[in-house]
């Protein structure tokens, strides 16, 4: 049986992100993921955006953990020399209605902490984007793209430097919690571990469904929302990301680049049955262009072509409003080390280094004992 103080399930970017900050803290760590590499699900599958922060209820996790792992985002990637750019965004309003939407947006951005948008005419926003069309629009200069793929890459090498071990193709098949400590099954050897930090992304619940010791009456319903996006042939329109107005459940199809310059459109948002459901219908692309031709009239016929799609793992169903990350620990459902991340979507990206700060700060708190009462209240106050 291999013995390790903590035990990851799932090496996307948060799982990777909570990996390196565990085992930069002293822990023994095990990262366990069940694909042939890290990062080949929600990870690899989103817009590769840096959120300001702008949309969240203030107060909230995830308005929390986006502001400060944006902040720490932007440090961790220009101290590596990871590929990212601070291009900014237009937050476009393209009706009469939207205007109120688009000082409302702002005005909570503000609570959120987020200091520097700035109000644009439409002229102004022209002035930025001539091809733009827009009532009016806001300008959040500190949002920015990052190559995703690059940053898993330099988590995963600080695990490893660290003295941590990320191991592929090991998917959980069974386990268990005798009270002190955690038995999982992986097929190969077993494995025992005195923490389990779940990060599974969309398997997360499933997996809770398999742990006996598990309280039922904390089970979840999950849900997925696939994610759409068509990329542009021809010429590059843009030099900042261009986003409408969000709607239900998602944040508008809206236009955001690759660190090549390159144009890609989405998500949408279409709700499924099947996780593993990645393909494109190319006749989605007439919706997408109705869509784009609110703030881009241009847009020439014919010149979307379906490039790839992602799954949101959600804690809501499509006539449900959008509800926060759910990070679980002890206080939730009573079982000792283990921390559940749940409905880890947009902005989990940006918010990966916060989130995984969180738990170390969690775990170090559980390893007190004096620190064990009102746990949750006290990590909160310590991180925000």
């Amino acid at each position: 049986m291999y013995q390790v103080d903590t035990v990851i399930i799932g090496a996307g970017v948060v799982g990777l992100a909570t990996g390196r900050e565990l085992a930069l803290s002293g822990r023994e760590v095990l990262v366990l993921e069940a694909e042939k590499t890290f990062g080949t699900q929600t990870s690899s599958r989103n817009s590769g955006v840096i959120h300001a922060g702008l949309y969240y209820p203030p107060g909230s996790l995830k308005a929390r953990l986006c502001h400060e792992g944006r902040d720490r985002l932007y440090d961790y990637v220009s101290s590596r020399g990871i590929a990212h750019q601070k291009c900014g965004k237009l937050l476009v309003a393209c009706a009469a209605p939207e205007l109120t939407k688009l000082d409302a947006l702002m005005a909570n951005a503000a609570q959120n902490g987020v200091t520097d948008l700035i109000r644009l005419s439409a002229d102004e926003a022209r002035a930025l984007e001539p091809e733009v069309h827009c009532l009016a629009a806001c300008l959040s200069p500190s949002t920015g793209i990052i190559d995703v793929h690059e940053l898993m890459l330099a988590l995963a090498g600080d695990i490893e430097n660290a003295g941590g071990l990320i191991v592929c193709q090991s998917p959980v098949t069974g386990w268990q919690h005798d009270g002190d400590s955690f038995l999982i099954d992986t097929g190969d050897t077993p494995i025992k571990a005195r923490n389990v930090i779940n990060s599974a992304g969309h398997k997360a619940l499933p997996l809770l469904q398999a742990l006996t010791a598990y309280p039922s009456a904390h089970l979840r319903q999950g849900y997925f929302a696939k994610g759409n996006y068509f990329s542009l042939q021809g010429r590059t329109p843009f030099t900042h990301l261009v986003y409408p107005m969000p709607g239900t459940g998602s944040l508008g199809v809206h236009a955001t680049l690759d660190l090549a310059g390159r144009v890609r459109f989405g998500p949408d948002i279409e709700w499924i049955d099947n996780p593993d459901d990645l393909y494109v219908d190319p006749a989605r692309a007439d919706a997408f262009a109705q869509a784009i031709r609110t703030y881009w009239p241009a847009l020439p016929e014919d010149a979307l072509i379906p490039d790839y799609a992602g799954i949101r793992p959600k804690l809501h169903s499509a006539s449900e409003p959008m509800p926060d990350f759910a990070i679980e620990g002890p206080e939730t459902h009573d079982i000792q080390g283990l921390i559940n991340l749940l409905g880890i979507e947009s902005p989990g990206l940006t918010s990966a280094l916060a989130i995984a700060a969180l738990i170390r700060n969690r775990l170090d708190q559980a390893s007190n004992p004096g620190a064990a009462r009102n746990l949750h209240n006290r990590v909160n106050v310590s991180l925000f």
